[in-house]
């Protein structure tokens, strides 16, 4: 285990240590530890990238994005439960095809679309990209979870009185607290980290994200590799908090959907 661990640690000691050096230690060793802690290259990535923008834009995109692909997403497991179960599996596998077919067949088509419709170059079309992209695995978490769920309590609240919606969001919907932290730290990273998606839709306009911003700092024939770590590091922040926050639900909340 102790060779695993080195060879998955790494790559995390070399962003964390290049994101520190000078362009002169960086010259001299990639591998060797910096001589002091540079913040020069923090300073210079925040300011000449405007990564504070990229940011507000990674996060007004993953937030609306996740909190749709999560109610939508529950609403549509629910429907699949508790709906007619001769042709649950069928609806179940119709959300499935979007995890077996590559996301890669779709990126012309969608641009296309995206572009006819008048909404490239805006977070819409992001949000709208990640939605569709994000309900497989929603769908997917959120059904096998439920599965694992005895109806008695939403049938107690329709006895009383409570409608579909009522009792989803007043009884069901609180019961899967823990999968929905699943799927909102997997969602995240995969929203968050996206690179290919943001630099089609967005590259040269105010709006891109944290990792076209990041980009930046690739040269054609020079590449400032200090900056270039350190605006990964920034980028990587944000997402280390939410996991930290919801680290407990996550193991709980990918068992039960995988059990169901």
């Amino acid at each position: 285990m102790i060779p695993i661990t080195i060879a998955y640690l790494f790559p995390l000691y070399i962003m964390v240590s290049m994101s520190f050096k000078t362009g002169g230690e960086i010259a001299a060793s990639t591998v060797a530890p910096p001589q002091s802690l540079y913040l020069g290259n923090y300073e210079t990535a925040w300011v000449s990238a405007d990564l504070g923008r990229a940011m507000l834009n990674s996060l007004l995109v993953t937030a609306v994005s996740i909190t749709i692909a999560v109610l939508i997403g529950a609403m549509a497991a629910y429907a699949i439960v508790r709906g007619n179960r001769r042709t649950s599996t069928v609806k179940l596998m119709a959300f499935l095809l979007g995890m077996m077919i590559p996301g890669q067949l779709g990126m012309v088509p969608l641009y296309m679309l995206m572009r006819d419709a008048g909404l490239l170059q805006t977070h819409a079309s992001l949000i709208i990209y990640y939605v569709g992209s994000l309900m497989p695995m929603t769908v997917f978490l959120y059904t096998g979870f439920l599965k694992t769920q005895s109806p008695t309590f939403e049938e107690a609240a329709k006895i009383d009185g409570a409608g579909w919606w009522k009792a989803f969001f007043h009884v069901v919907f609180p019961l899967l607290r823990p999968v929905t932290g699943t799927v909102i730290i997997i969602n995240t990273i995969n929203t968050w980290n996206d690179f290919l998606t943001p630099l089609l839709y967005l590259a040269g306009t105010p709006n891109r994200t944290l990792p076209v911003a990041v980009f930046s700092f690739q040269g054609e024939f020079a590449s400032e590799w200090g900056l270039i770590f350190a605006g990964m590091m920034i980028a990587a922040l944000p997402v280390l908090v939410v996991y930290f926050f919801l680290q407990k639900h996550v193991i709980q909340g990918f068992a039960g959907g995988l059990k169901g």
